[in-house]
């Protein structure tokens, strides 16, 4: 699934930041990811006692942005290490990532790919470890590999041509360890071993298996690993809730197991909570949010529950985009998620568990309007979840 032509795309980062007295201050920072002729830059957003955002400042990067893609792919990445904290953005029109340095809230210098990795059309994805940030050019059909660098910055290494099984185009991204796993807008997914740094992939380019299965009108989007490195979960586009599960203990990704719901719409975008039991699912077109229990050790998923309908919809907005955790550990005490349309916003759904069973509530004054794009789609935390 990717945004409306017409409509923008907006990128929302959770950032935690040590203060002055040596508390843990808590912000929501946004790529505005704005299209020519409107130059794009970083929102930054404060977050009071109750959870909910306010908008603070915005960082200006000077270019522009996309303005639409693909929900799956996460046009940002993080770095929180005992060098440097720092958030990459990418920006699709000038083919630019771009790093701001948390610590100061500026932006550096940007860097591009080779002058044919370009991703204008629907965005760049970005997955990254503490060495290297890789780029997802969905024109190009392309992976680039970046070197860190110090000063929240990145430098161009090679790209690799990358295509799936049916011509989809390259899509999502995740990290684990020396293994990225992809996934393609036509339901292939693969992975690839960055062991040296660039990608080579493990020879198990394949077709999910609820792909497979639905001829196509099912695929998988958005991606997430546990951090054992055991499974990898996939999000699928779909008239309904529908995850798929691969063990990839082997080092490759294997057949993927299949769980469905019709308790939703869609769940282009999904989030493990910090403790792994549970798998928060983004209905990016049914205008809920799903929790979903979690076996780390099995990998399989069992029915949890869904959130009422959120605010907004149609009247400011159309679509959900991906989520970030409100807390850090635990089961993360629900998500933030991105609403896509004309008057976008943050909005903030709670979770309460009891037992094997749960509830999704949107938290009074959700959602919060981000007034820097009329476009919402990726959202992650900072610092990140431990794996």
């Amino acid at each position: 699934m990717q945004c409306k032509p017409f409509l923008w795309c907006l990128l929302v980062i959770g950032v935690f930041v040590v203060g002055a007295q040596g508390q843990t201050a808590q912000y929501v920072l946004s790529n505005d990811d704005m299209a020519f002729p409107f130059l794009t830059g970083v929102g930054v957003f404060s977050v009071g006692a109750n959870g909910v955002p306010s908008f603070q400042q915005q960082v200006q990067t000077g270019t522009y942005g996309a303005g639409g893609g693909y929900f799956g792919m996460s046009r940002a990445a993080v770095l929180d290490d005992s060098s440097q904290q720092c958030v990459f953005a990418s920006e699709a029109r000038n083919g630019l990532i771009v790093g701001v340095m948390v610590s100061t809230l500026t932006a550096g210098p940007g860097a591009s790919g080779s002058s044919t990795d370009s991703g204008s059309t629907n965005g760049i994805g970005l997955a990254m470890n503490s060495n290297y940030l890789y780029a997802s050019f969905s024109s190009s059909n392309t992976i680039g590999t970046f070197q860190v660098q110090s000063g929240c910055s990145v430098s161009f290494i090679s790209d690799v041509p990358v295509l799936g099984i049916l011509s989809g185009a390259i899509n999502g991204m995740a990290i684990h360890g020396n293994m990225l796993i992809a996934t393609y807008t036509d339901g292939s997914i693969e992975s690839f071993d960055i062991a040296n740094g660039v990608p080579v992939s493990n020879g198990d380019l394949q077709l999910s298996t609820a792909t497979a299965a639905s001829q196509g009108a099912t695929y998988a989007n958005g991606i997430d690993i546990t951090s054992d490195g055991h499974y990898a979960i996939f999000g699928d586009t779909s008239t309904s809730l529908s995850i798929e599960v691969s063990d990839i203990s082997s080092g490759r990704l294997t057949k993927t197991k299949v769980y469905k719901s019709n308790a939703a719409i869609s769940s282009s975008d999904i989030l493990l909570s910090p403790d792994e039991t549970i798998l928060y699912v983004i209905n990016t077109q049914g205008a809920t949010v799903s929790a979903l229990f979690f076996d780390k050790t099995t990998g399989r998923l069992s029915p949890g529950c869904t959130s009422p309908r959120m605010t907004g919809l149609s009247q400011s907005w159309s679509y959900l985009g991906s989520a970030a955790l409100i807390n850090q550990s635990g089961n993360g005490g629900g998500v933030y998620v991105a609403e896509f349309g004309s008057a976008s916003g943050v909005g903030m759904v709670n979770l309460s568990v009891s037992g094997q069973k749960c509830s999704l509530k949107e938290a009074a004054g959700s959602p919060v309007l981000d007034p820097n794009t009329p476009g919402l789609l990726s959202i992650v935390s900072f610092p990140p979840r431990s794996f």
